[in-house]
């Protein structure tokens, strides 16, 4: 588990203070992968950085599996890091190395005989779908082949935590996936708990877990993925949902201005209810028409999510029985939007 109490970063520039992570704490639980999501500037590479040391906290304290990494002196830290790796959104790889030898580095500082690295090496080009591109320089290779370098050079001391600081933010949509899909595949096989930031929440809803919200400087949202894309507290994570759902209110008030007749309704469904039949279902039992106007449903990685928009035609109390049904029979949400 990794425990973070009351962490704050504060940088003094030009004879000011500049608050980047204001006390903030969290708790991540082993094989995780917890997402934090912010804007440019909400702090969230300091607070990253910050696990592992890369910048010193201000105040605060950082516990990964019952070691407290902010009391550790130097010496210690360094063998801590071994524990803890990190990919980049630059890659950060050694030009004049080839893919085999980027993948080695971690492992000829921390001494590992060279038969053994060879060994480790080969492993991790499998593990990362690199075969064959060993003797590749990084000049060589593609904007996700670099990814995939960094990501088994993270991995080569076999580390117990992956930090991963915009890890896709310079890939394209595609190779963005096919690199989620690989952190996924690690997760499962190495029970790996990684720590992913990012300003997309398309990225936060296919791969995470849990989702925490940073606003200067401060987490003002966390929970379940799945919760935070159902019930968004915060404008700020509000603007986040709609990246990948759009905007409620704009589509439901524009559709208003055209279906003025009957109730216009907004469904919610959540995991398992995404998978009933419900308009099919309401439309046998009860003597209504029902219009779809609008729907979306996306997956994330604990269940789906959506909405639909529908319009209900029918005698007043065919309508009020159709609400009732679905709002006592079925775990969908009913939100009336205009009223008969």
């Amino acid at each position: 588990m990794i425990s973070i109490e009351g962490l704050s970063k504060v940088f003094r520039l030009k004879q000011k203070n500049i608050t980047a992570v204001d006390d903030m704490s969290l708790t991540i639980h082993d094989g995780d992968i917890f997402g934090v999501i912010g804007y440019s500037g909400a702090g969230k590479s300091t607070f990253i950085r910050l696990l592992n040391r890369l910048e010193e906290p201000t105040n605060g304290k950082i516990t990964i599996h019952g070691e407290e990494i902010t009391a550790m002196s130097k010496k210690k830290l360094r063998i801590a890091r071994q524990d803890i790796g990190m990919i980049f959104q630059h890659f950060n790889l050694l030009w004049s190395r080839t893919v085999s030898e980027n993948i080695a580095f971690p492992l000829e500082i921390a001494g590992v005989p060279m038969e053994e690295r060879k060994k480790r090496v080969s492993e991790l080009v499998d593990l990362v779908g690199l075969k064959g591109r060993e003797n590749a320089y990084p000049a060589q290779l593609s904007g996700g082949q670099k990814q995939r370098v960094g990501i088994a050079r993270a991995l080569a001391n076999n580390p117990k935590v992956l930090l991963c600081d915009e890890a896709t933010s310079a890939l394209d949509p595609e190779t963005t996936d096919s690199i989620l899909d690989l952190l996924v595949d690690i997760n499962e096989r190495l029970g790996l708990t990684i720590i992913l930031i990012t300003h997309e929440m398309h990225v936060i809803r296919k791969i995470c877990n849990r989702v925490a919200v940073m606003e200067n400087g401060k987490v003002v949202e966390q929970g379940e993925v799945l919760d935070v894309f159902l019930k968004p507290n915060k404008p700020v994570t509000r603007k986040f949902v709609e990246q990948v759902m759009g905007d409620p209110d704009g589509d439901h008030n524009q559709l208003l201005e055209v279906y003025s007749s009957g109730l216009v309704v907004r469904l919610h469904f959540v995991g398992e209810s995404a998978n009933q039949a419900l308009i099919s279902k309401i439309s046998r039992e009860f003597q209504i028409e029902v219009n779809i106007l609008q729907g979306k449903i996306t997956q994330t990685k604990l269940g789906a999510y959506g909405t639909l928009i529908v319009q209900i035609n029918g005698e007043p109390n065919e309508i009020n029985n159709t609400i009732g049904f679905i709002k006592e029979e079925t775990s969908v949400e009913v939100e009336v939007l205009t009223h008969a």
